[in-house]
């Protein structure tokens, strides 16, 4: 369920201020303000603007500064879907798929209408499965490390990928779930499995292994997670046939660290006055399901009700609460650091875009070990031309913001940045092609494709592949 949290949006936009250099608003505010923000290949970003069909993208000054940077409209959704609260990823070829929607034209629909688009040709093309999933709504979803985009039918425990090669939909096996997958959010591991703590079978975890179509037990959250129903009554009426949707409650988002352990933020439980995280241990020798321990509670009067966290550049998770208000953690202790409110995105300077409008400069640097290396790239380059890119560590060590059942704004692929020597200017090479999105593949070979833009000064430069903030050592190149 998202349309609470969006009819406050605004309020909590409000009342932002900045915080001893922590927050910076925007110099250009987007023209029609941005339900959910998208981190593009090409170091863009995509923003839904409130009207919901338009779409408009921020572009960085030539410095690589967003808080100075600039927004243009670009092209608008098909005249027949409108949606709010749907699921959406950018995938490996560098288009952005976006399913579903709990409302379409402000009103509840669940519906299964989904499109992608093509920033090279500026174009959205319809891409509406045929028969299934009869119902996607606000879905859970993911990138598999194989480039397949994958949901889970709202009101199902079923789930369905769509391939970006074939632009085909198909079910995928998926049995021993605990229950419907409404109101979830999933988590890639590096193994390739997807975790999720449950919502109406809460406390209960459980992971999705795709190579073996099932899902397996991740054992008890031990503090609750699920906040109580939040609206509507008992029903909520549905399809053709008016059937009845009674919304189980809300969780928040959860993250992926560095040390390989998965951050997860709690609603206020019924009949509990202080919300809760919890921290997830994946599977390791003598543990064979993983376990989770308690983690810091949230301030009371403080929640994750639906609300984003994701990843810093240290390590830290910065979390949103319900009201808007901000902190961070180490997985031991919440320190509120400011306001805002709004969708979280991982930009490639190492902050956090806030509902399209603030800009979060977070403090502490990520360890060297945590950067995307580079092995082997060409050092001359003409522009307008595509090279390759080789390297480890590429799609970073976790997959950035999440809310849970929308508006997750992945950003676990290679961004490509050429930093000139004479000017100081920037400019990002649109990548595709990953060879992978699969997070934390540490010694694994990786690889993308990028195309040097044809506006790039001449001379000499730096290249860097940056992954959910936090660059490479740079390559002295030289472009033509």
């Amino acid at each position: 369920m998202r349309r609470a949290s969006a009819l406050c949006l605004a309020a909590c936009l409000a009342a932002m201020a900045a915080q001893a250099a922590t927050l910076k608003q925007l110099t250009h505010q987007a023209p029609d303000g941005a339900f959910v923000t998208m981190l593009m290949t090409d170091g863009t970003v995509l923003g839904q603007g409130f009207n919901e069909q338009d779409w408009w993208k921020l572009t960085p000054d030539n410095h690589g500064s967003y808080v100075n940077g600039t927004w243009t409209q670009v092209a608008s959704l098909p005249s027949n879907y409108s949606p709010d609260a749907m699921a959406e990823s950018v995938l490996a070829d560098g288009r952005l798929i976006i399913a579903g929607g709990e409302y379409n034209f402000d009103e509840f629909s669940f519906t299964n209408q989904s499109a992608i688009y093509d920033p090279v040709a500026n174009t959205w093309t319809d891409i509406t499965p045929a028969k299934q999933p009869a119902f996607i709504g606000d879905s859970p979803s993911n990138v598999l490390p194989d480039g397949r985009f994958v949901v889970g039918e709202k009101f199902t425990k079923r789930v369905y990928a769509f391939d970006p090669t074939t632009m085909q939909w198909s079910e995928l096996p998926s049995s021993h779930k605990h229950d419907f997958n409404a109101e979830e959010g999933w988590s890639l591991l590096p193994d390739g499995t997807i975790l999720t703590f449950d919502v109406k079978d809460h406390p209960q975890s459980e992971r999705y292994v795709p190579d073996k179509g099932k899902w397996v037990d991740a054992g008890s959250t031990i503090v609750d997670l699920r906040g109580p129903q939040n609206c509507c009554g008992t029903c909520i009426p549905y399809g053709p046939k008016g059937k009845c949707y009674d919304p189980p409650g809300e969780v928040g988002g959860s993250v992926l660290r560095p040390d390989g352990t998965v951050f997860a933020a709690g609603s206020l439980p019924e009949g509990e006055t202080i919300a809760h995280t919890s921290i997830y241990s994946p599977p390791s020798k003598g543990d064979p399901t993983g376990h989770w321990t308690p983690g810091p509670d949230f301030p009371r009067g403080q929640d994750s009700f639906d609300a984003p966290v994701t990843i810093l550049p240290s390590g830290n998770v910065l979390i949103e609460s319900s009201t808007g208000t901000l902190y961070e953690s180490d997985g031991t202790t919440m320190t509120r650091t400011g306001s805002a409110g709004g969708n979280l995105t991982n930009l490639p300077t190492g902050e956090v875009l806030i509902g399209g409008a603030t800009v979060y400069q977070p403090d502490g640097k990520p360890q060297k070990a945590w950067a995307p290396k580079i092995d082997s790239v060409p050092t001359t380059l003409t522009r307008g031309q595509t090279y390759q890119v080789s390297g480890r560590q590429f799609n970073g060590l976790s997959q950035g913001a999440s809310l849970g059942d929308e508006f997750d704004s992945h950003t676990n692929y290679p961004l490509v940045r050429i930093t000139m020597d004479s000017t100081s200017h920037v400019f990002y090479a649109r990548t595709h092609g990953h060879s992978t999105m699969a997070v934390a593949t540490g010694k694994l070979p990786v690889s993308t494709n990028f195309d040097v833009p044809a506006t790039t000064e001449t001379g000499s430069g730096k290249l860097e592949v940056v992954a959910n903030g936090i660059a490479s050592k740079g390559v002295a190149v030289t472009v033509n």
